[in-house]
């Protein structure tokens, strides 16, 4: 076990000690907000003694010092100062240390926890250019909720539990290397294990994350300094960062992500940030992807002006219901495709968006239900018509049960707008996975195997077979993976010999059995004639059997 996961563990707890009857979906909005605003204040203290914002004395500590900055004018030039720089300003009276000093020395105020955030929103204003990465980053931490306690002390007390949790844990591992983003991510994850199906809106299991990076990163290419990737459905943005982990380091990866709960959308820009992912190389929104495209869209002239991107990743909710009304027709998304996904079923709508802001030569992976495979008629013509476009790159069956959210098995899609090779993949790893509990879980083995078989593109027995469009064709277009890819096992053949032997030898031990349940029942009796008679009848029943044996 990692240390992070050993101070995650050491977290939740603690967590769980402490938010008495609150849900932890709704705890968790405070305990990774807190850790959001200390990551965003140690960040800022590193930047005033980097950029000689403050000059400490001997013996003088970095808070206090910024705490005596000087004249209001000279605190101003400060703020303004920061904020330019990293995006937002935390004033001297609201740091962490100095809330966390408060707090240990009993001075705090119910009323400080608003004041601090109303000073963070304020300060935001210091820079127009990241206001929007910001605002509203920390709504969902509502202190005046009455699960946190009934009274304005109580809940005072509440967050005040929370402030000495955030604070007393060292975020460094053994080698003084800061892990706060990996707990960050360790903690969403502790959450949306916890939270059954709602756990579905913002967290994709990160090994799942990882065949989807893997895949669109495989082809990438290596000369581009400042790759982008896009989730149209980013949920806590653990997709997204899990991507830039199969980049070369030397890379600067610029994240786009779109996500319809504000609250989720909150926990992604948190997150991100949390990865030491600057403002200027993000950018999130907070809105519905089929109705409002990303980002550009058409111009006053009725001109599309899409974004394009290198990687597009997504696992969207499956099978959700949107408004296809026939004007959607004329979308420069879907109008090449000649229909529209059904009102109950969004995922052909949801992958030909991502598709539309695919680059050229970039790849997509998606996750959808096996239901794109094979259902009729306008699905089956979206995928039809993909097809002939040679869209399709490969078709990767996963396990049952992965998801938090939901049970079935899913499939990854992965698509190209201008790929060189004809026909498609098709992977069944249906049944390479580790069982859990309550959740089936993708081993590295599993994931090598894919993503291996996925680059050399061959036949592999009872795993993968490269389709023909001749092929497929054959099939009426229907992509369902067993049409492809026979993973029949047939049944060993029976040892006669072998079976008859252990009939025997099973028979032997039902004689023996009964012999010694008959010696039992007879040294059994009873004062009730009744019980007594009964118990006469089967004894001799027994005996007729045991005759009858032998």
């Amino acid at each position: 076990m990692s240390k992070a996961q050993e101070i995650t563990n050491k977290i939740w707890e603690m967590a769980n000690r402490l938010r008495g009857n609150m849900d932890a979906s709704e705890y968790r909005d405070y305990i990774l907000g807190f850790m959001f605003y200390r990551y965003l204040s140690e960040h800022q203290e590193k930047y005033l003694v980097k950029n000689e914002v403050v000059f400490p004395e001997e013996g003088q500590s970095v808070n206090d010092a910024y705490l005596t900055q000087g004249p209001e004018e000279e605190l101003n030039d400060a703020l303004a100062d920061i904020a330019g720089s990293l995006g937002y300003a935390i004033a001297p009276q609201y740091t962490w240390t100095t809330i966390v000093d408060k707090v240990h020395d009993n001075k705090i105020a119910a009323s400080d926890y608003q004041d601090m955030f109303d000073s963070f929103n304020h300060n935001l204003n210091l820079n127009a250019n990241s206001k929007m990465d910001f605002t509203g980053v920390f709504d969902d931490m509502n202190l005046n909720n009455s699960r946190l306690g009934n009274n304005t002390a109580a809940r005072a007390k509440a967050l005040t539990n929370i402030i000495d949790l955030v604070d007393e844990i060292d975020y460094r591992d053994e080698n003084g290397k800061d892990i706060l983003g990996d707990i960050y991510t360790y903690l969403i994850a502790e959450f949306a294990s916890n939270s059954g199906k709602k756990a579905g809106e913002f967290f994709t299991p990160h090994q799942v994350s990882e065949v989807l990076a893997k895949l669109v990163t495989e082809n990438l290419d290596k000369n581009i300094t400042r790759p982008s990737v896009y989730d149209f459905a980013c949920g806590s943005g653990s997709l997204l960062l899990t991507v830039s982990e199969q980049l070369p380091s030397n890379m600067v990866v610029h994240y786009h992500g779109q996500e319809l709960n504000t609250s989720t959308y909150n926990l992604a820009r948190m997150n991100l940030m949390m990865h030491d992912v600057r403002y200027e190389n993000m950018d999130l929104r907070n809105a519905d992807t089929l109705e409002m495209d990303w980002p550009d869209g058409v111009d006053e002239h009725g001109v599309d002006h899409p974004r394009s991107f290198d990687m597009v990743v997504a696992n969207p909710p499956y099978s959700a219901r949107w408004d296809n009304n026939d004007n959607k027709l004329k979308d420069p998304r879907f109008k090449e495709y000649g229909a529209l996904a059904p009102k109950t079923k969004a995922d052909y709508a949801f992958l030909l968006h991502g598709l539309y802001h695919l680059k050229q030569d970039g790849t997509m992976a998606i996750v959808l239900p096996h239901g794109v495979l094979f259902r009729g008629a306008k699905e089956a013509k979206i995928r039809q018509a993909l097809l002939e476009k040679n869209q399709i790159d490969a078709i990767i069956g996963l396990p049952a049960n992965l998801f938090y959210s939901t049970g079935i098995p899913t499939v990854v899609l992965v698509l190209k707008k201008n790929k060189e090779n004809k026909g498609v993949l098709f992977i069944d790893a249906s049944k390479n996975f580790e069982k859990g509990k309550n959740q089936n879980t993708l081993r590295k083995e599993d994931i090598d195997k894919i993503i291996n078989t996925y680059k050399e593109r061959k036949d592999v027995d009872k795993y993968a077979h490269v389709a023909s469009i001749d092929e497929i064709k054959e099939n009426d277009y229907n992509l369902n993976i067993p049409r492809y890819v026979d993973t029949f096992e047939p049944e060993p053949p029976v040892d006669l010999g072998k079976l008859t032997k252990e009939m025997e030898e099973t028979q032997k031990e039902i004689e023996k059995t009964q012999s010694e349940l008959l010696g039992m029942m007879k040294e059994l009796t009873s004062k009730d004639e009744k019980t007594q008679n009964d118990l006469n009848d089967f004894i001799k029943m027994l005996e007729n059997e045991v005759k009858r044996n032998g």
